[in-house]
């Protein structure tokens, strides 16, 4: 019975620990989800220090940084990405790119020349061969390599 009235009576440093880390962790993240348990927390805390017994104090921290989570979290995020410029960019700008054949594309490898310039190893996304100078659209890129289909292809 002593322990539990020796954690109730030093609860606060657990908060304030509590808050500092997910504080620590928002900034790393920028996520807004460890900012609404920080907010949580510093309720968990207010209770303590209104000397509210700790089940209670869990309870409040967790409603109110669930409540948060679910109605503040989510304008927060649209507000903060509002700006954000929708153009894809690395691997993902290359998706659809079109391009032509170097050396003959087939399912072991190739080479082709995309239209931005750079030069890709290859395989065909089909298994059928495609021949130096034919059109080639990029499908989908994995690691080093531009998977391609030829460019007068329905799915285009």
């Amino acid at each position: 019975m002593e322990l539990i009235q020796t954690i109730e009576d030093w609860a606060w440093i657990g908060w304030l620990v509590l808050i500092l880390l997910f504080l620590v962790i928002e900034m790393l993240t920028l996520d807004f989800t460890f900012l609404m348990l920080g907010i949580g927390g510093v309720a968990g805390l207010a209770s303590d220090l209104l000397g509210a017994p700790l089940w209670l104090q869990v309870v409040i921290a967790a409603v109110v940084a669930a409540l948060l989570l679910l109605v503040l979290r989510p304008p927060l995020l649209r507000r903060l990405r509002r700006g954000e410029d929708p153009t894809p960019s690395n691997v993902d700008a290359l998706i659809g790119l079109s391009g032509r054949v170097l050396s003959t594309v087939s399912n072991d490898g190739g080479q082709v020349k995309l239209s931005n310039g750079d030069i890709w190893t290859a395989r065909a996304e089909a298994s059928a061969a495609i021949e130096p100078g034919a059109p080639v659209r990029v499908s989908r890129i994995d690691g080093a390599t531009a998977y391609v289909r030829p460019a007068n292809e329905e799915n285009a």
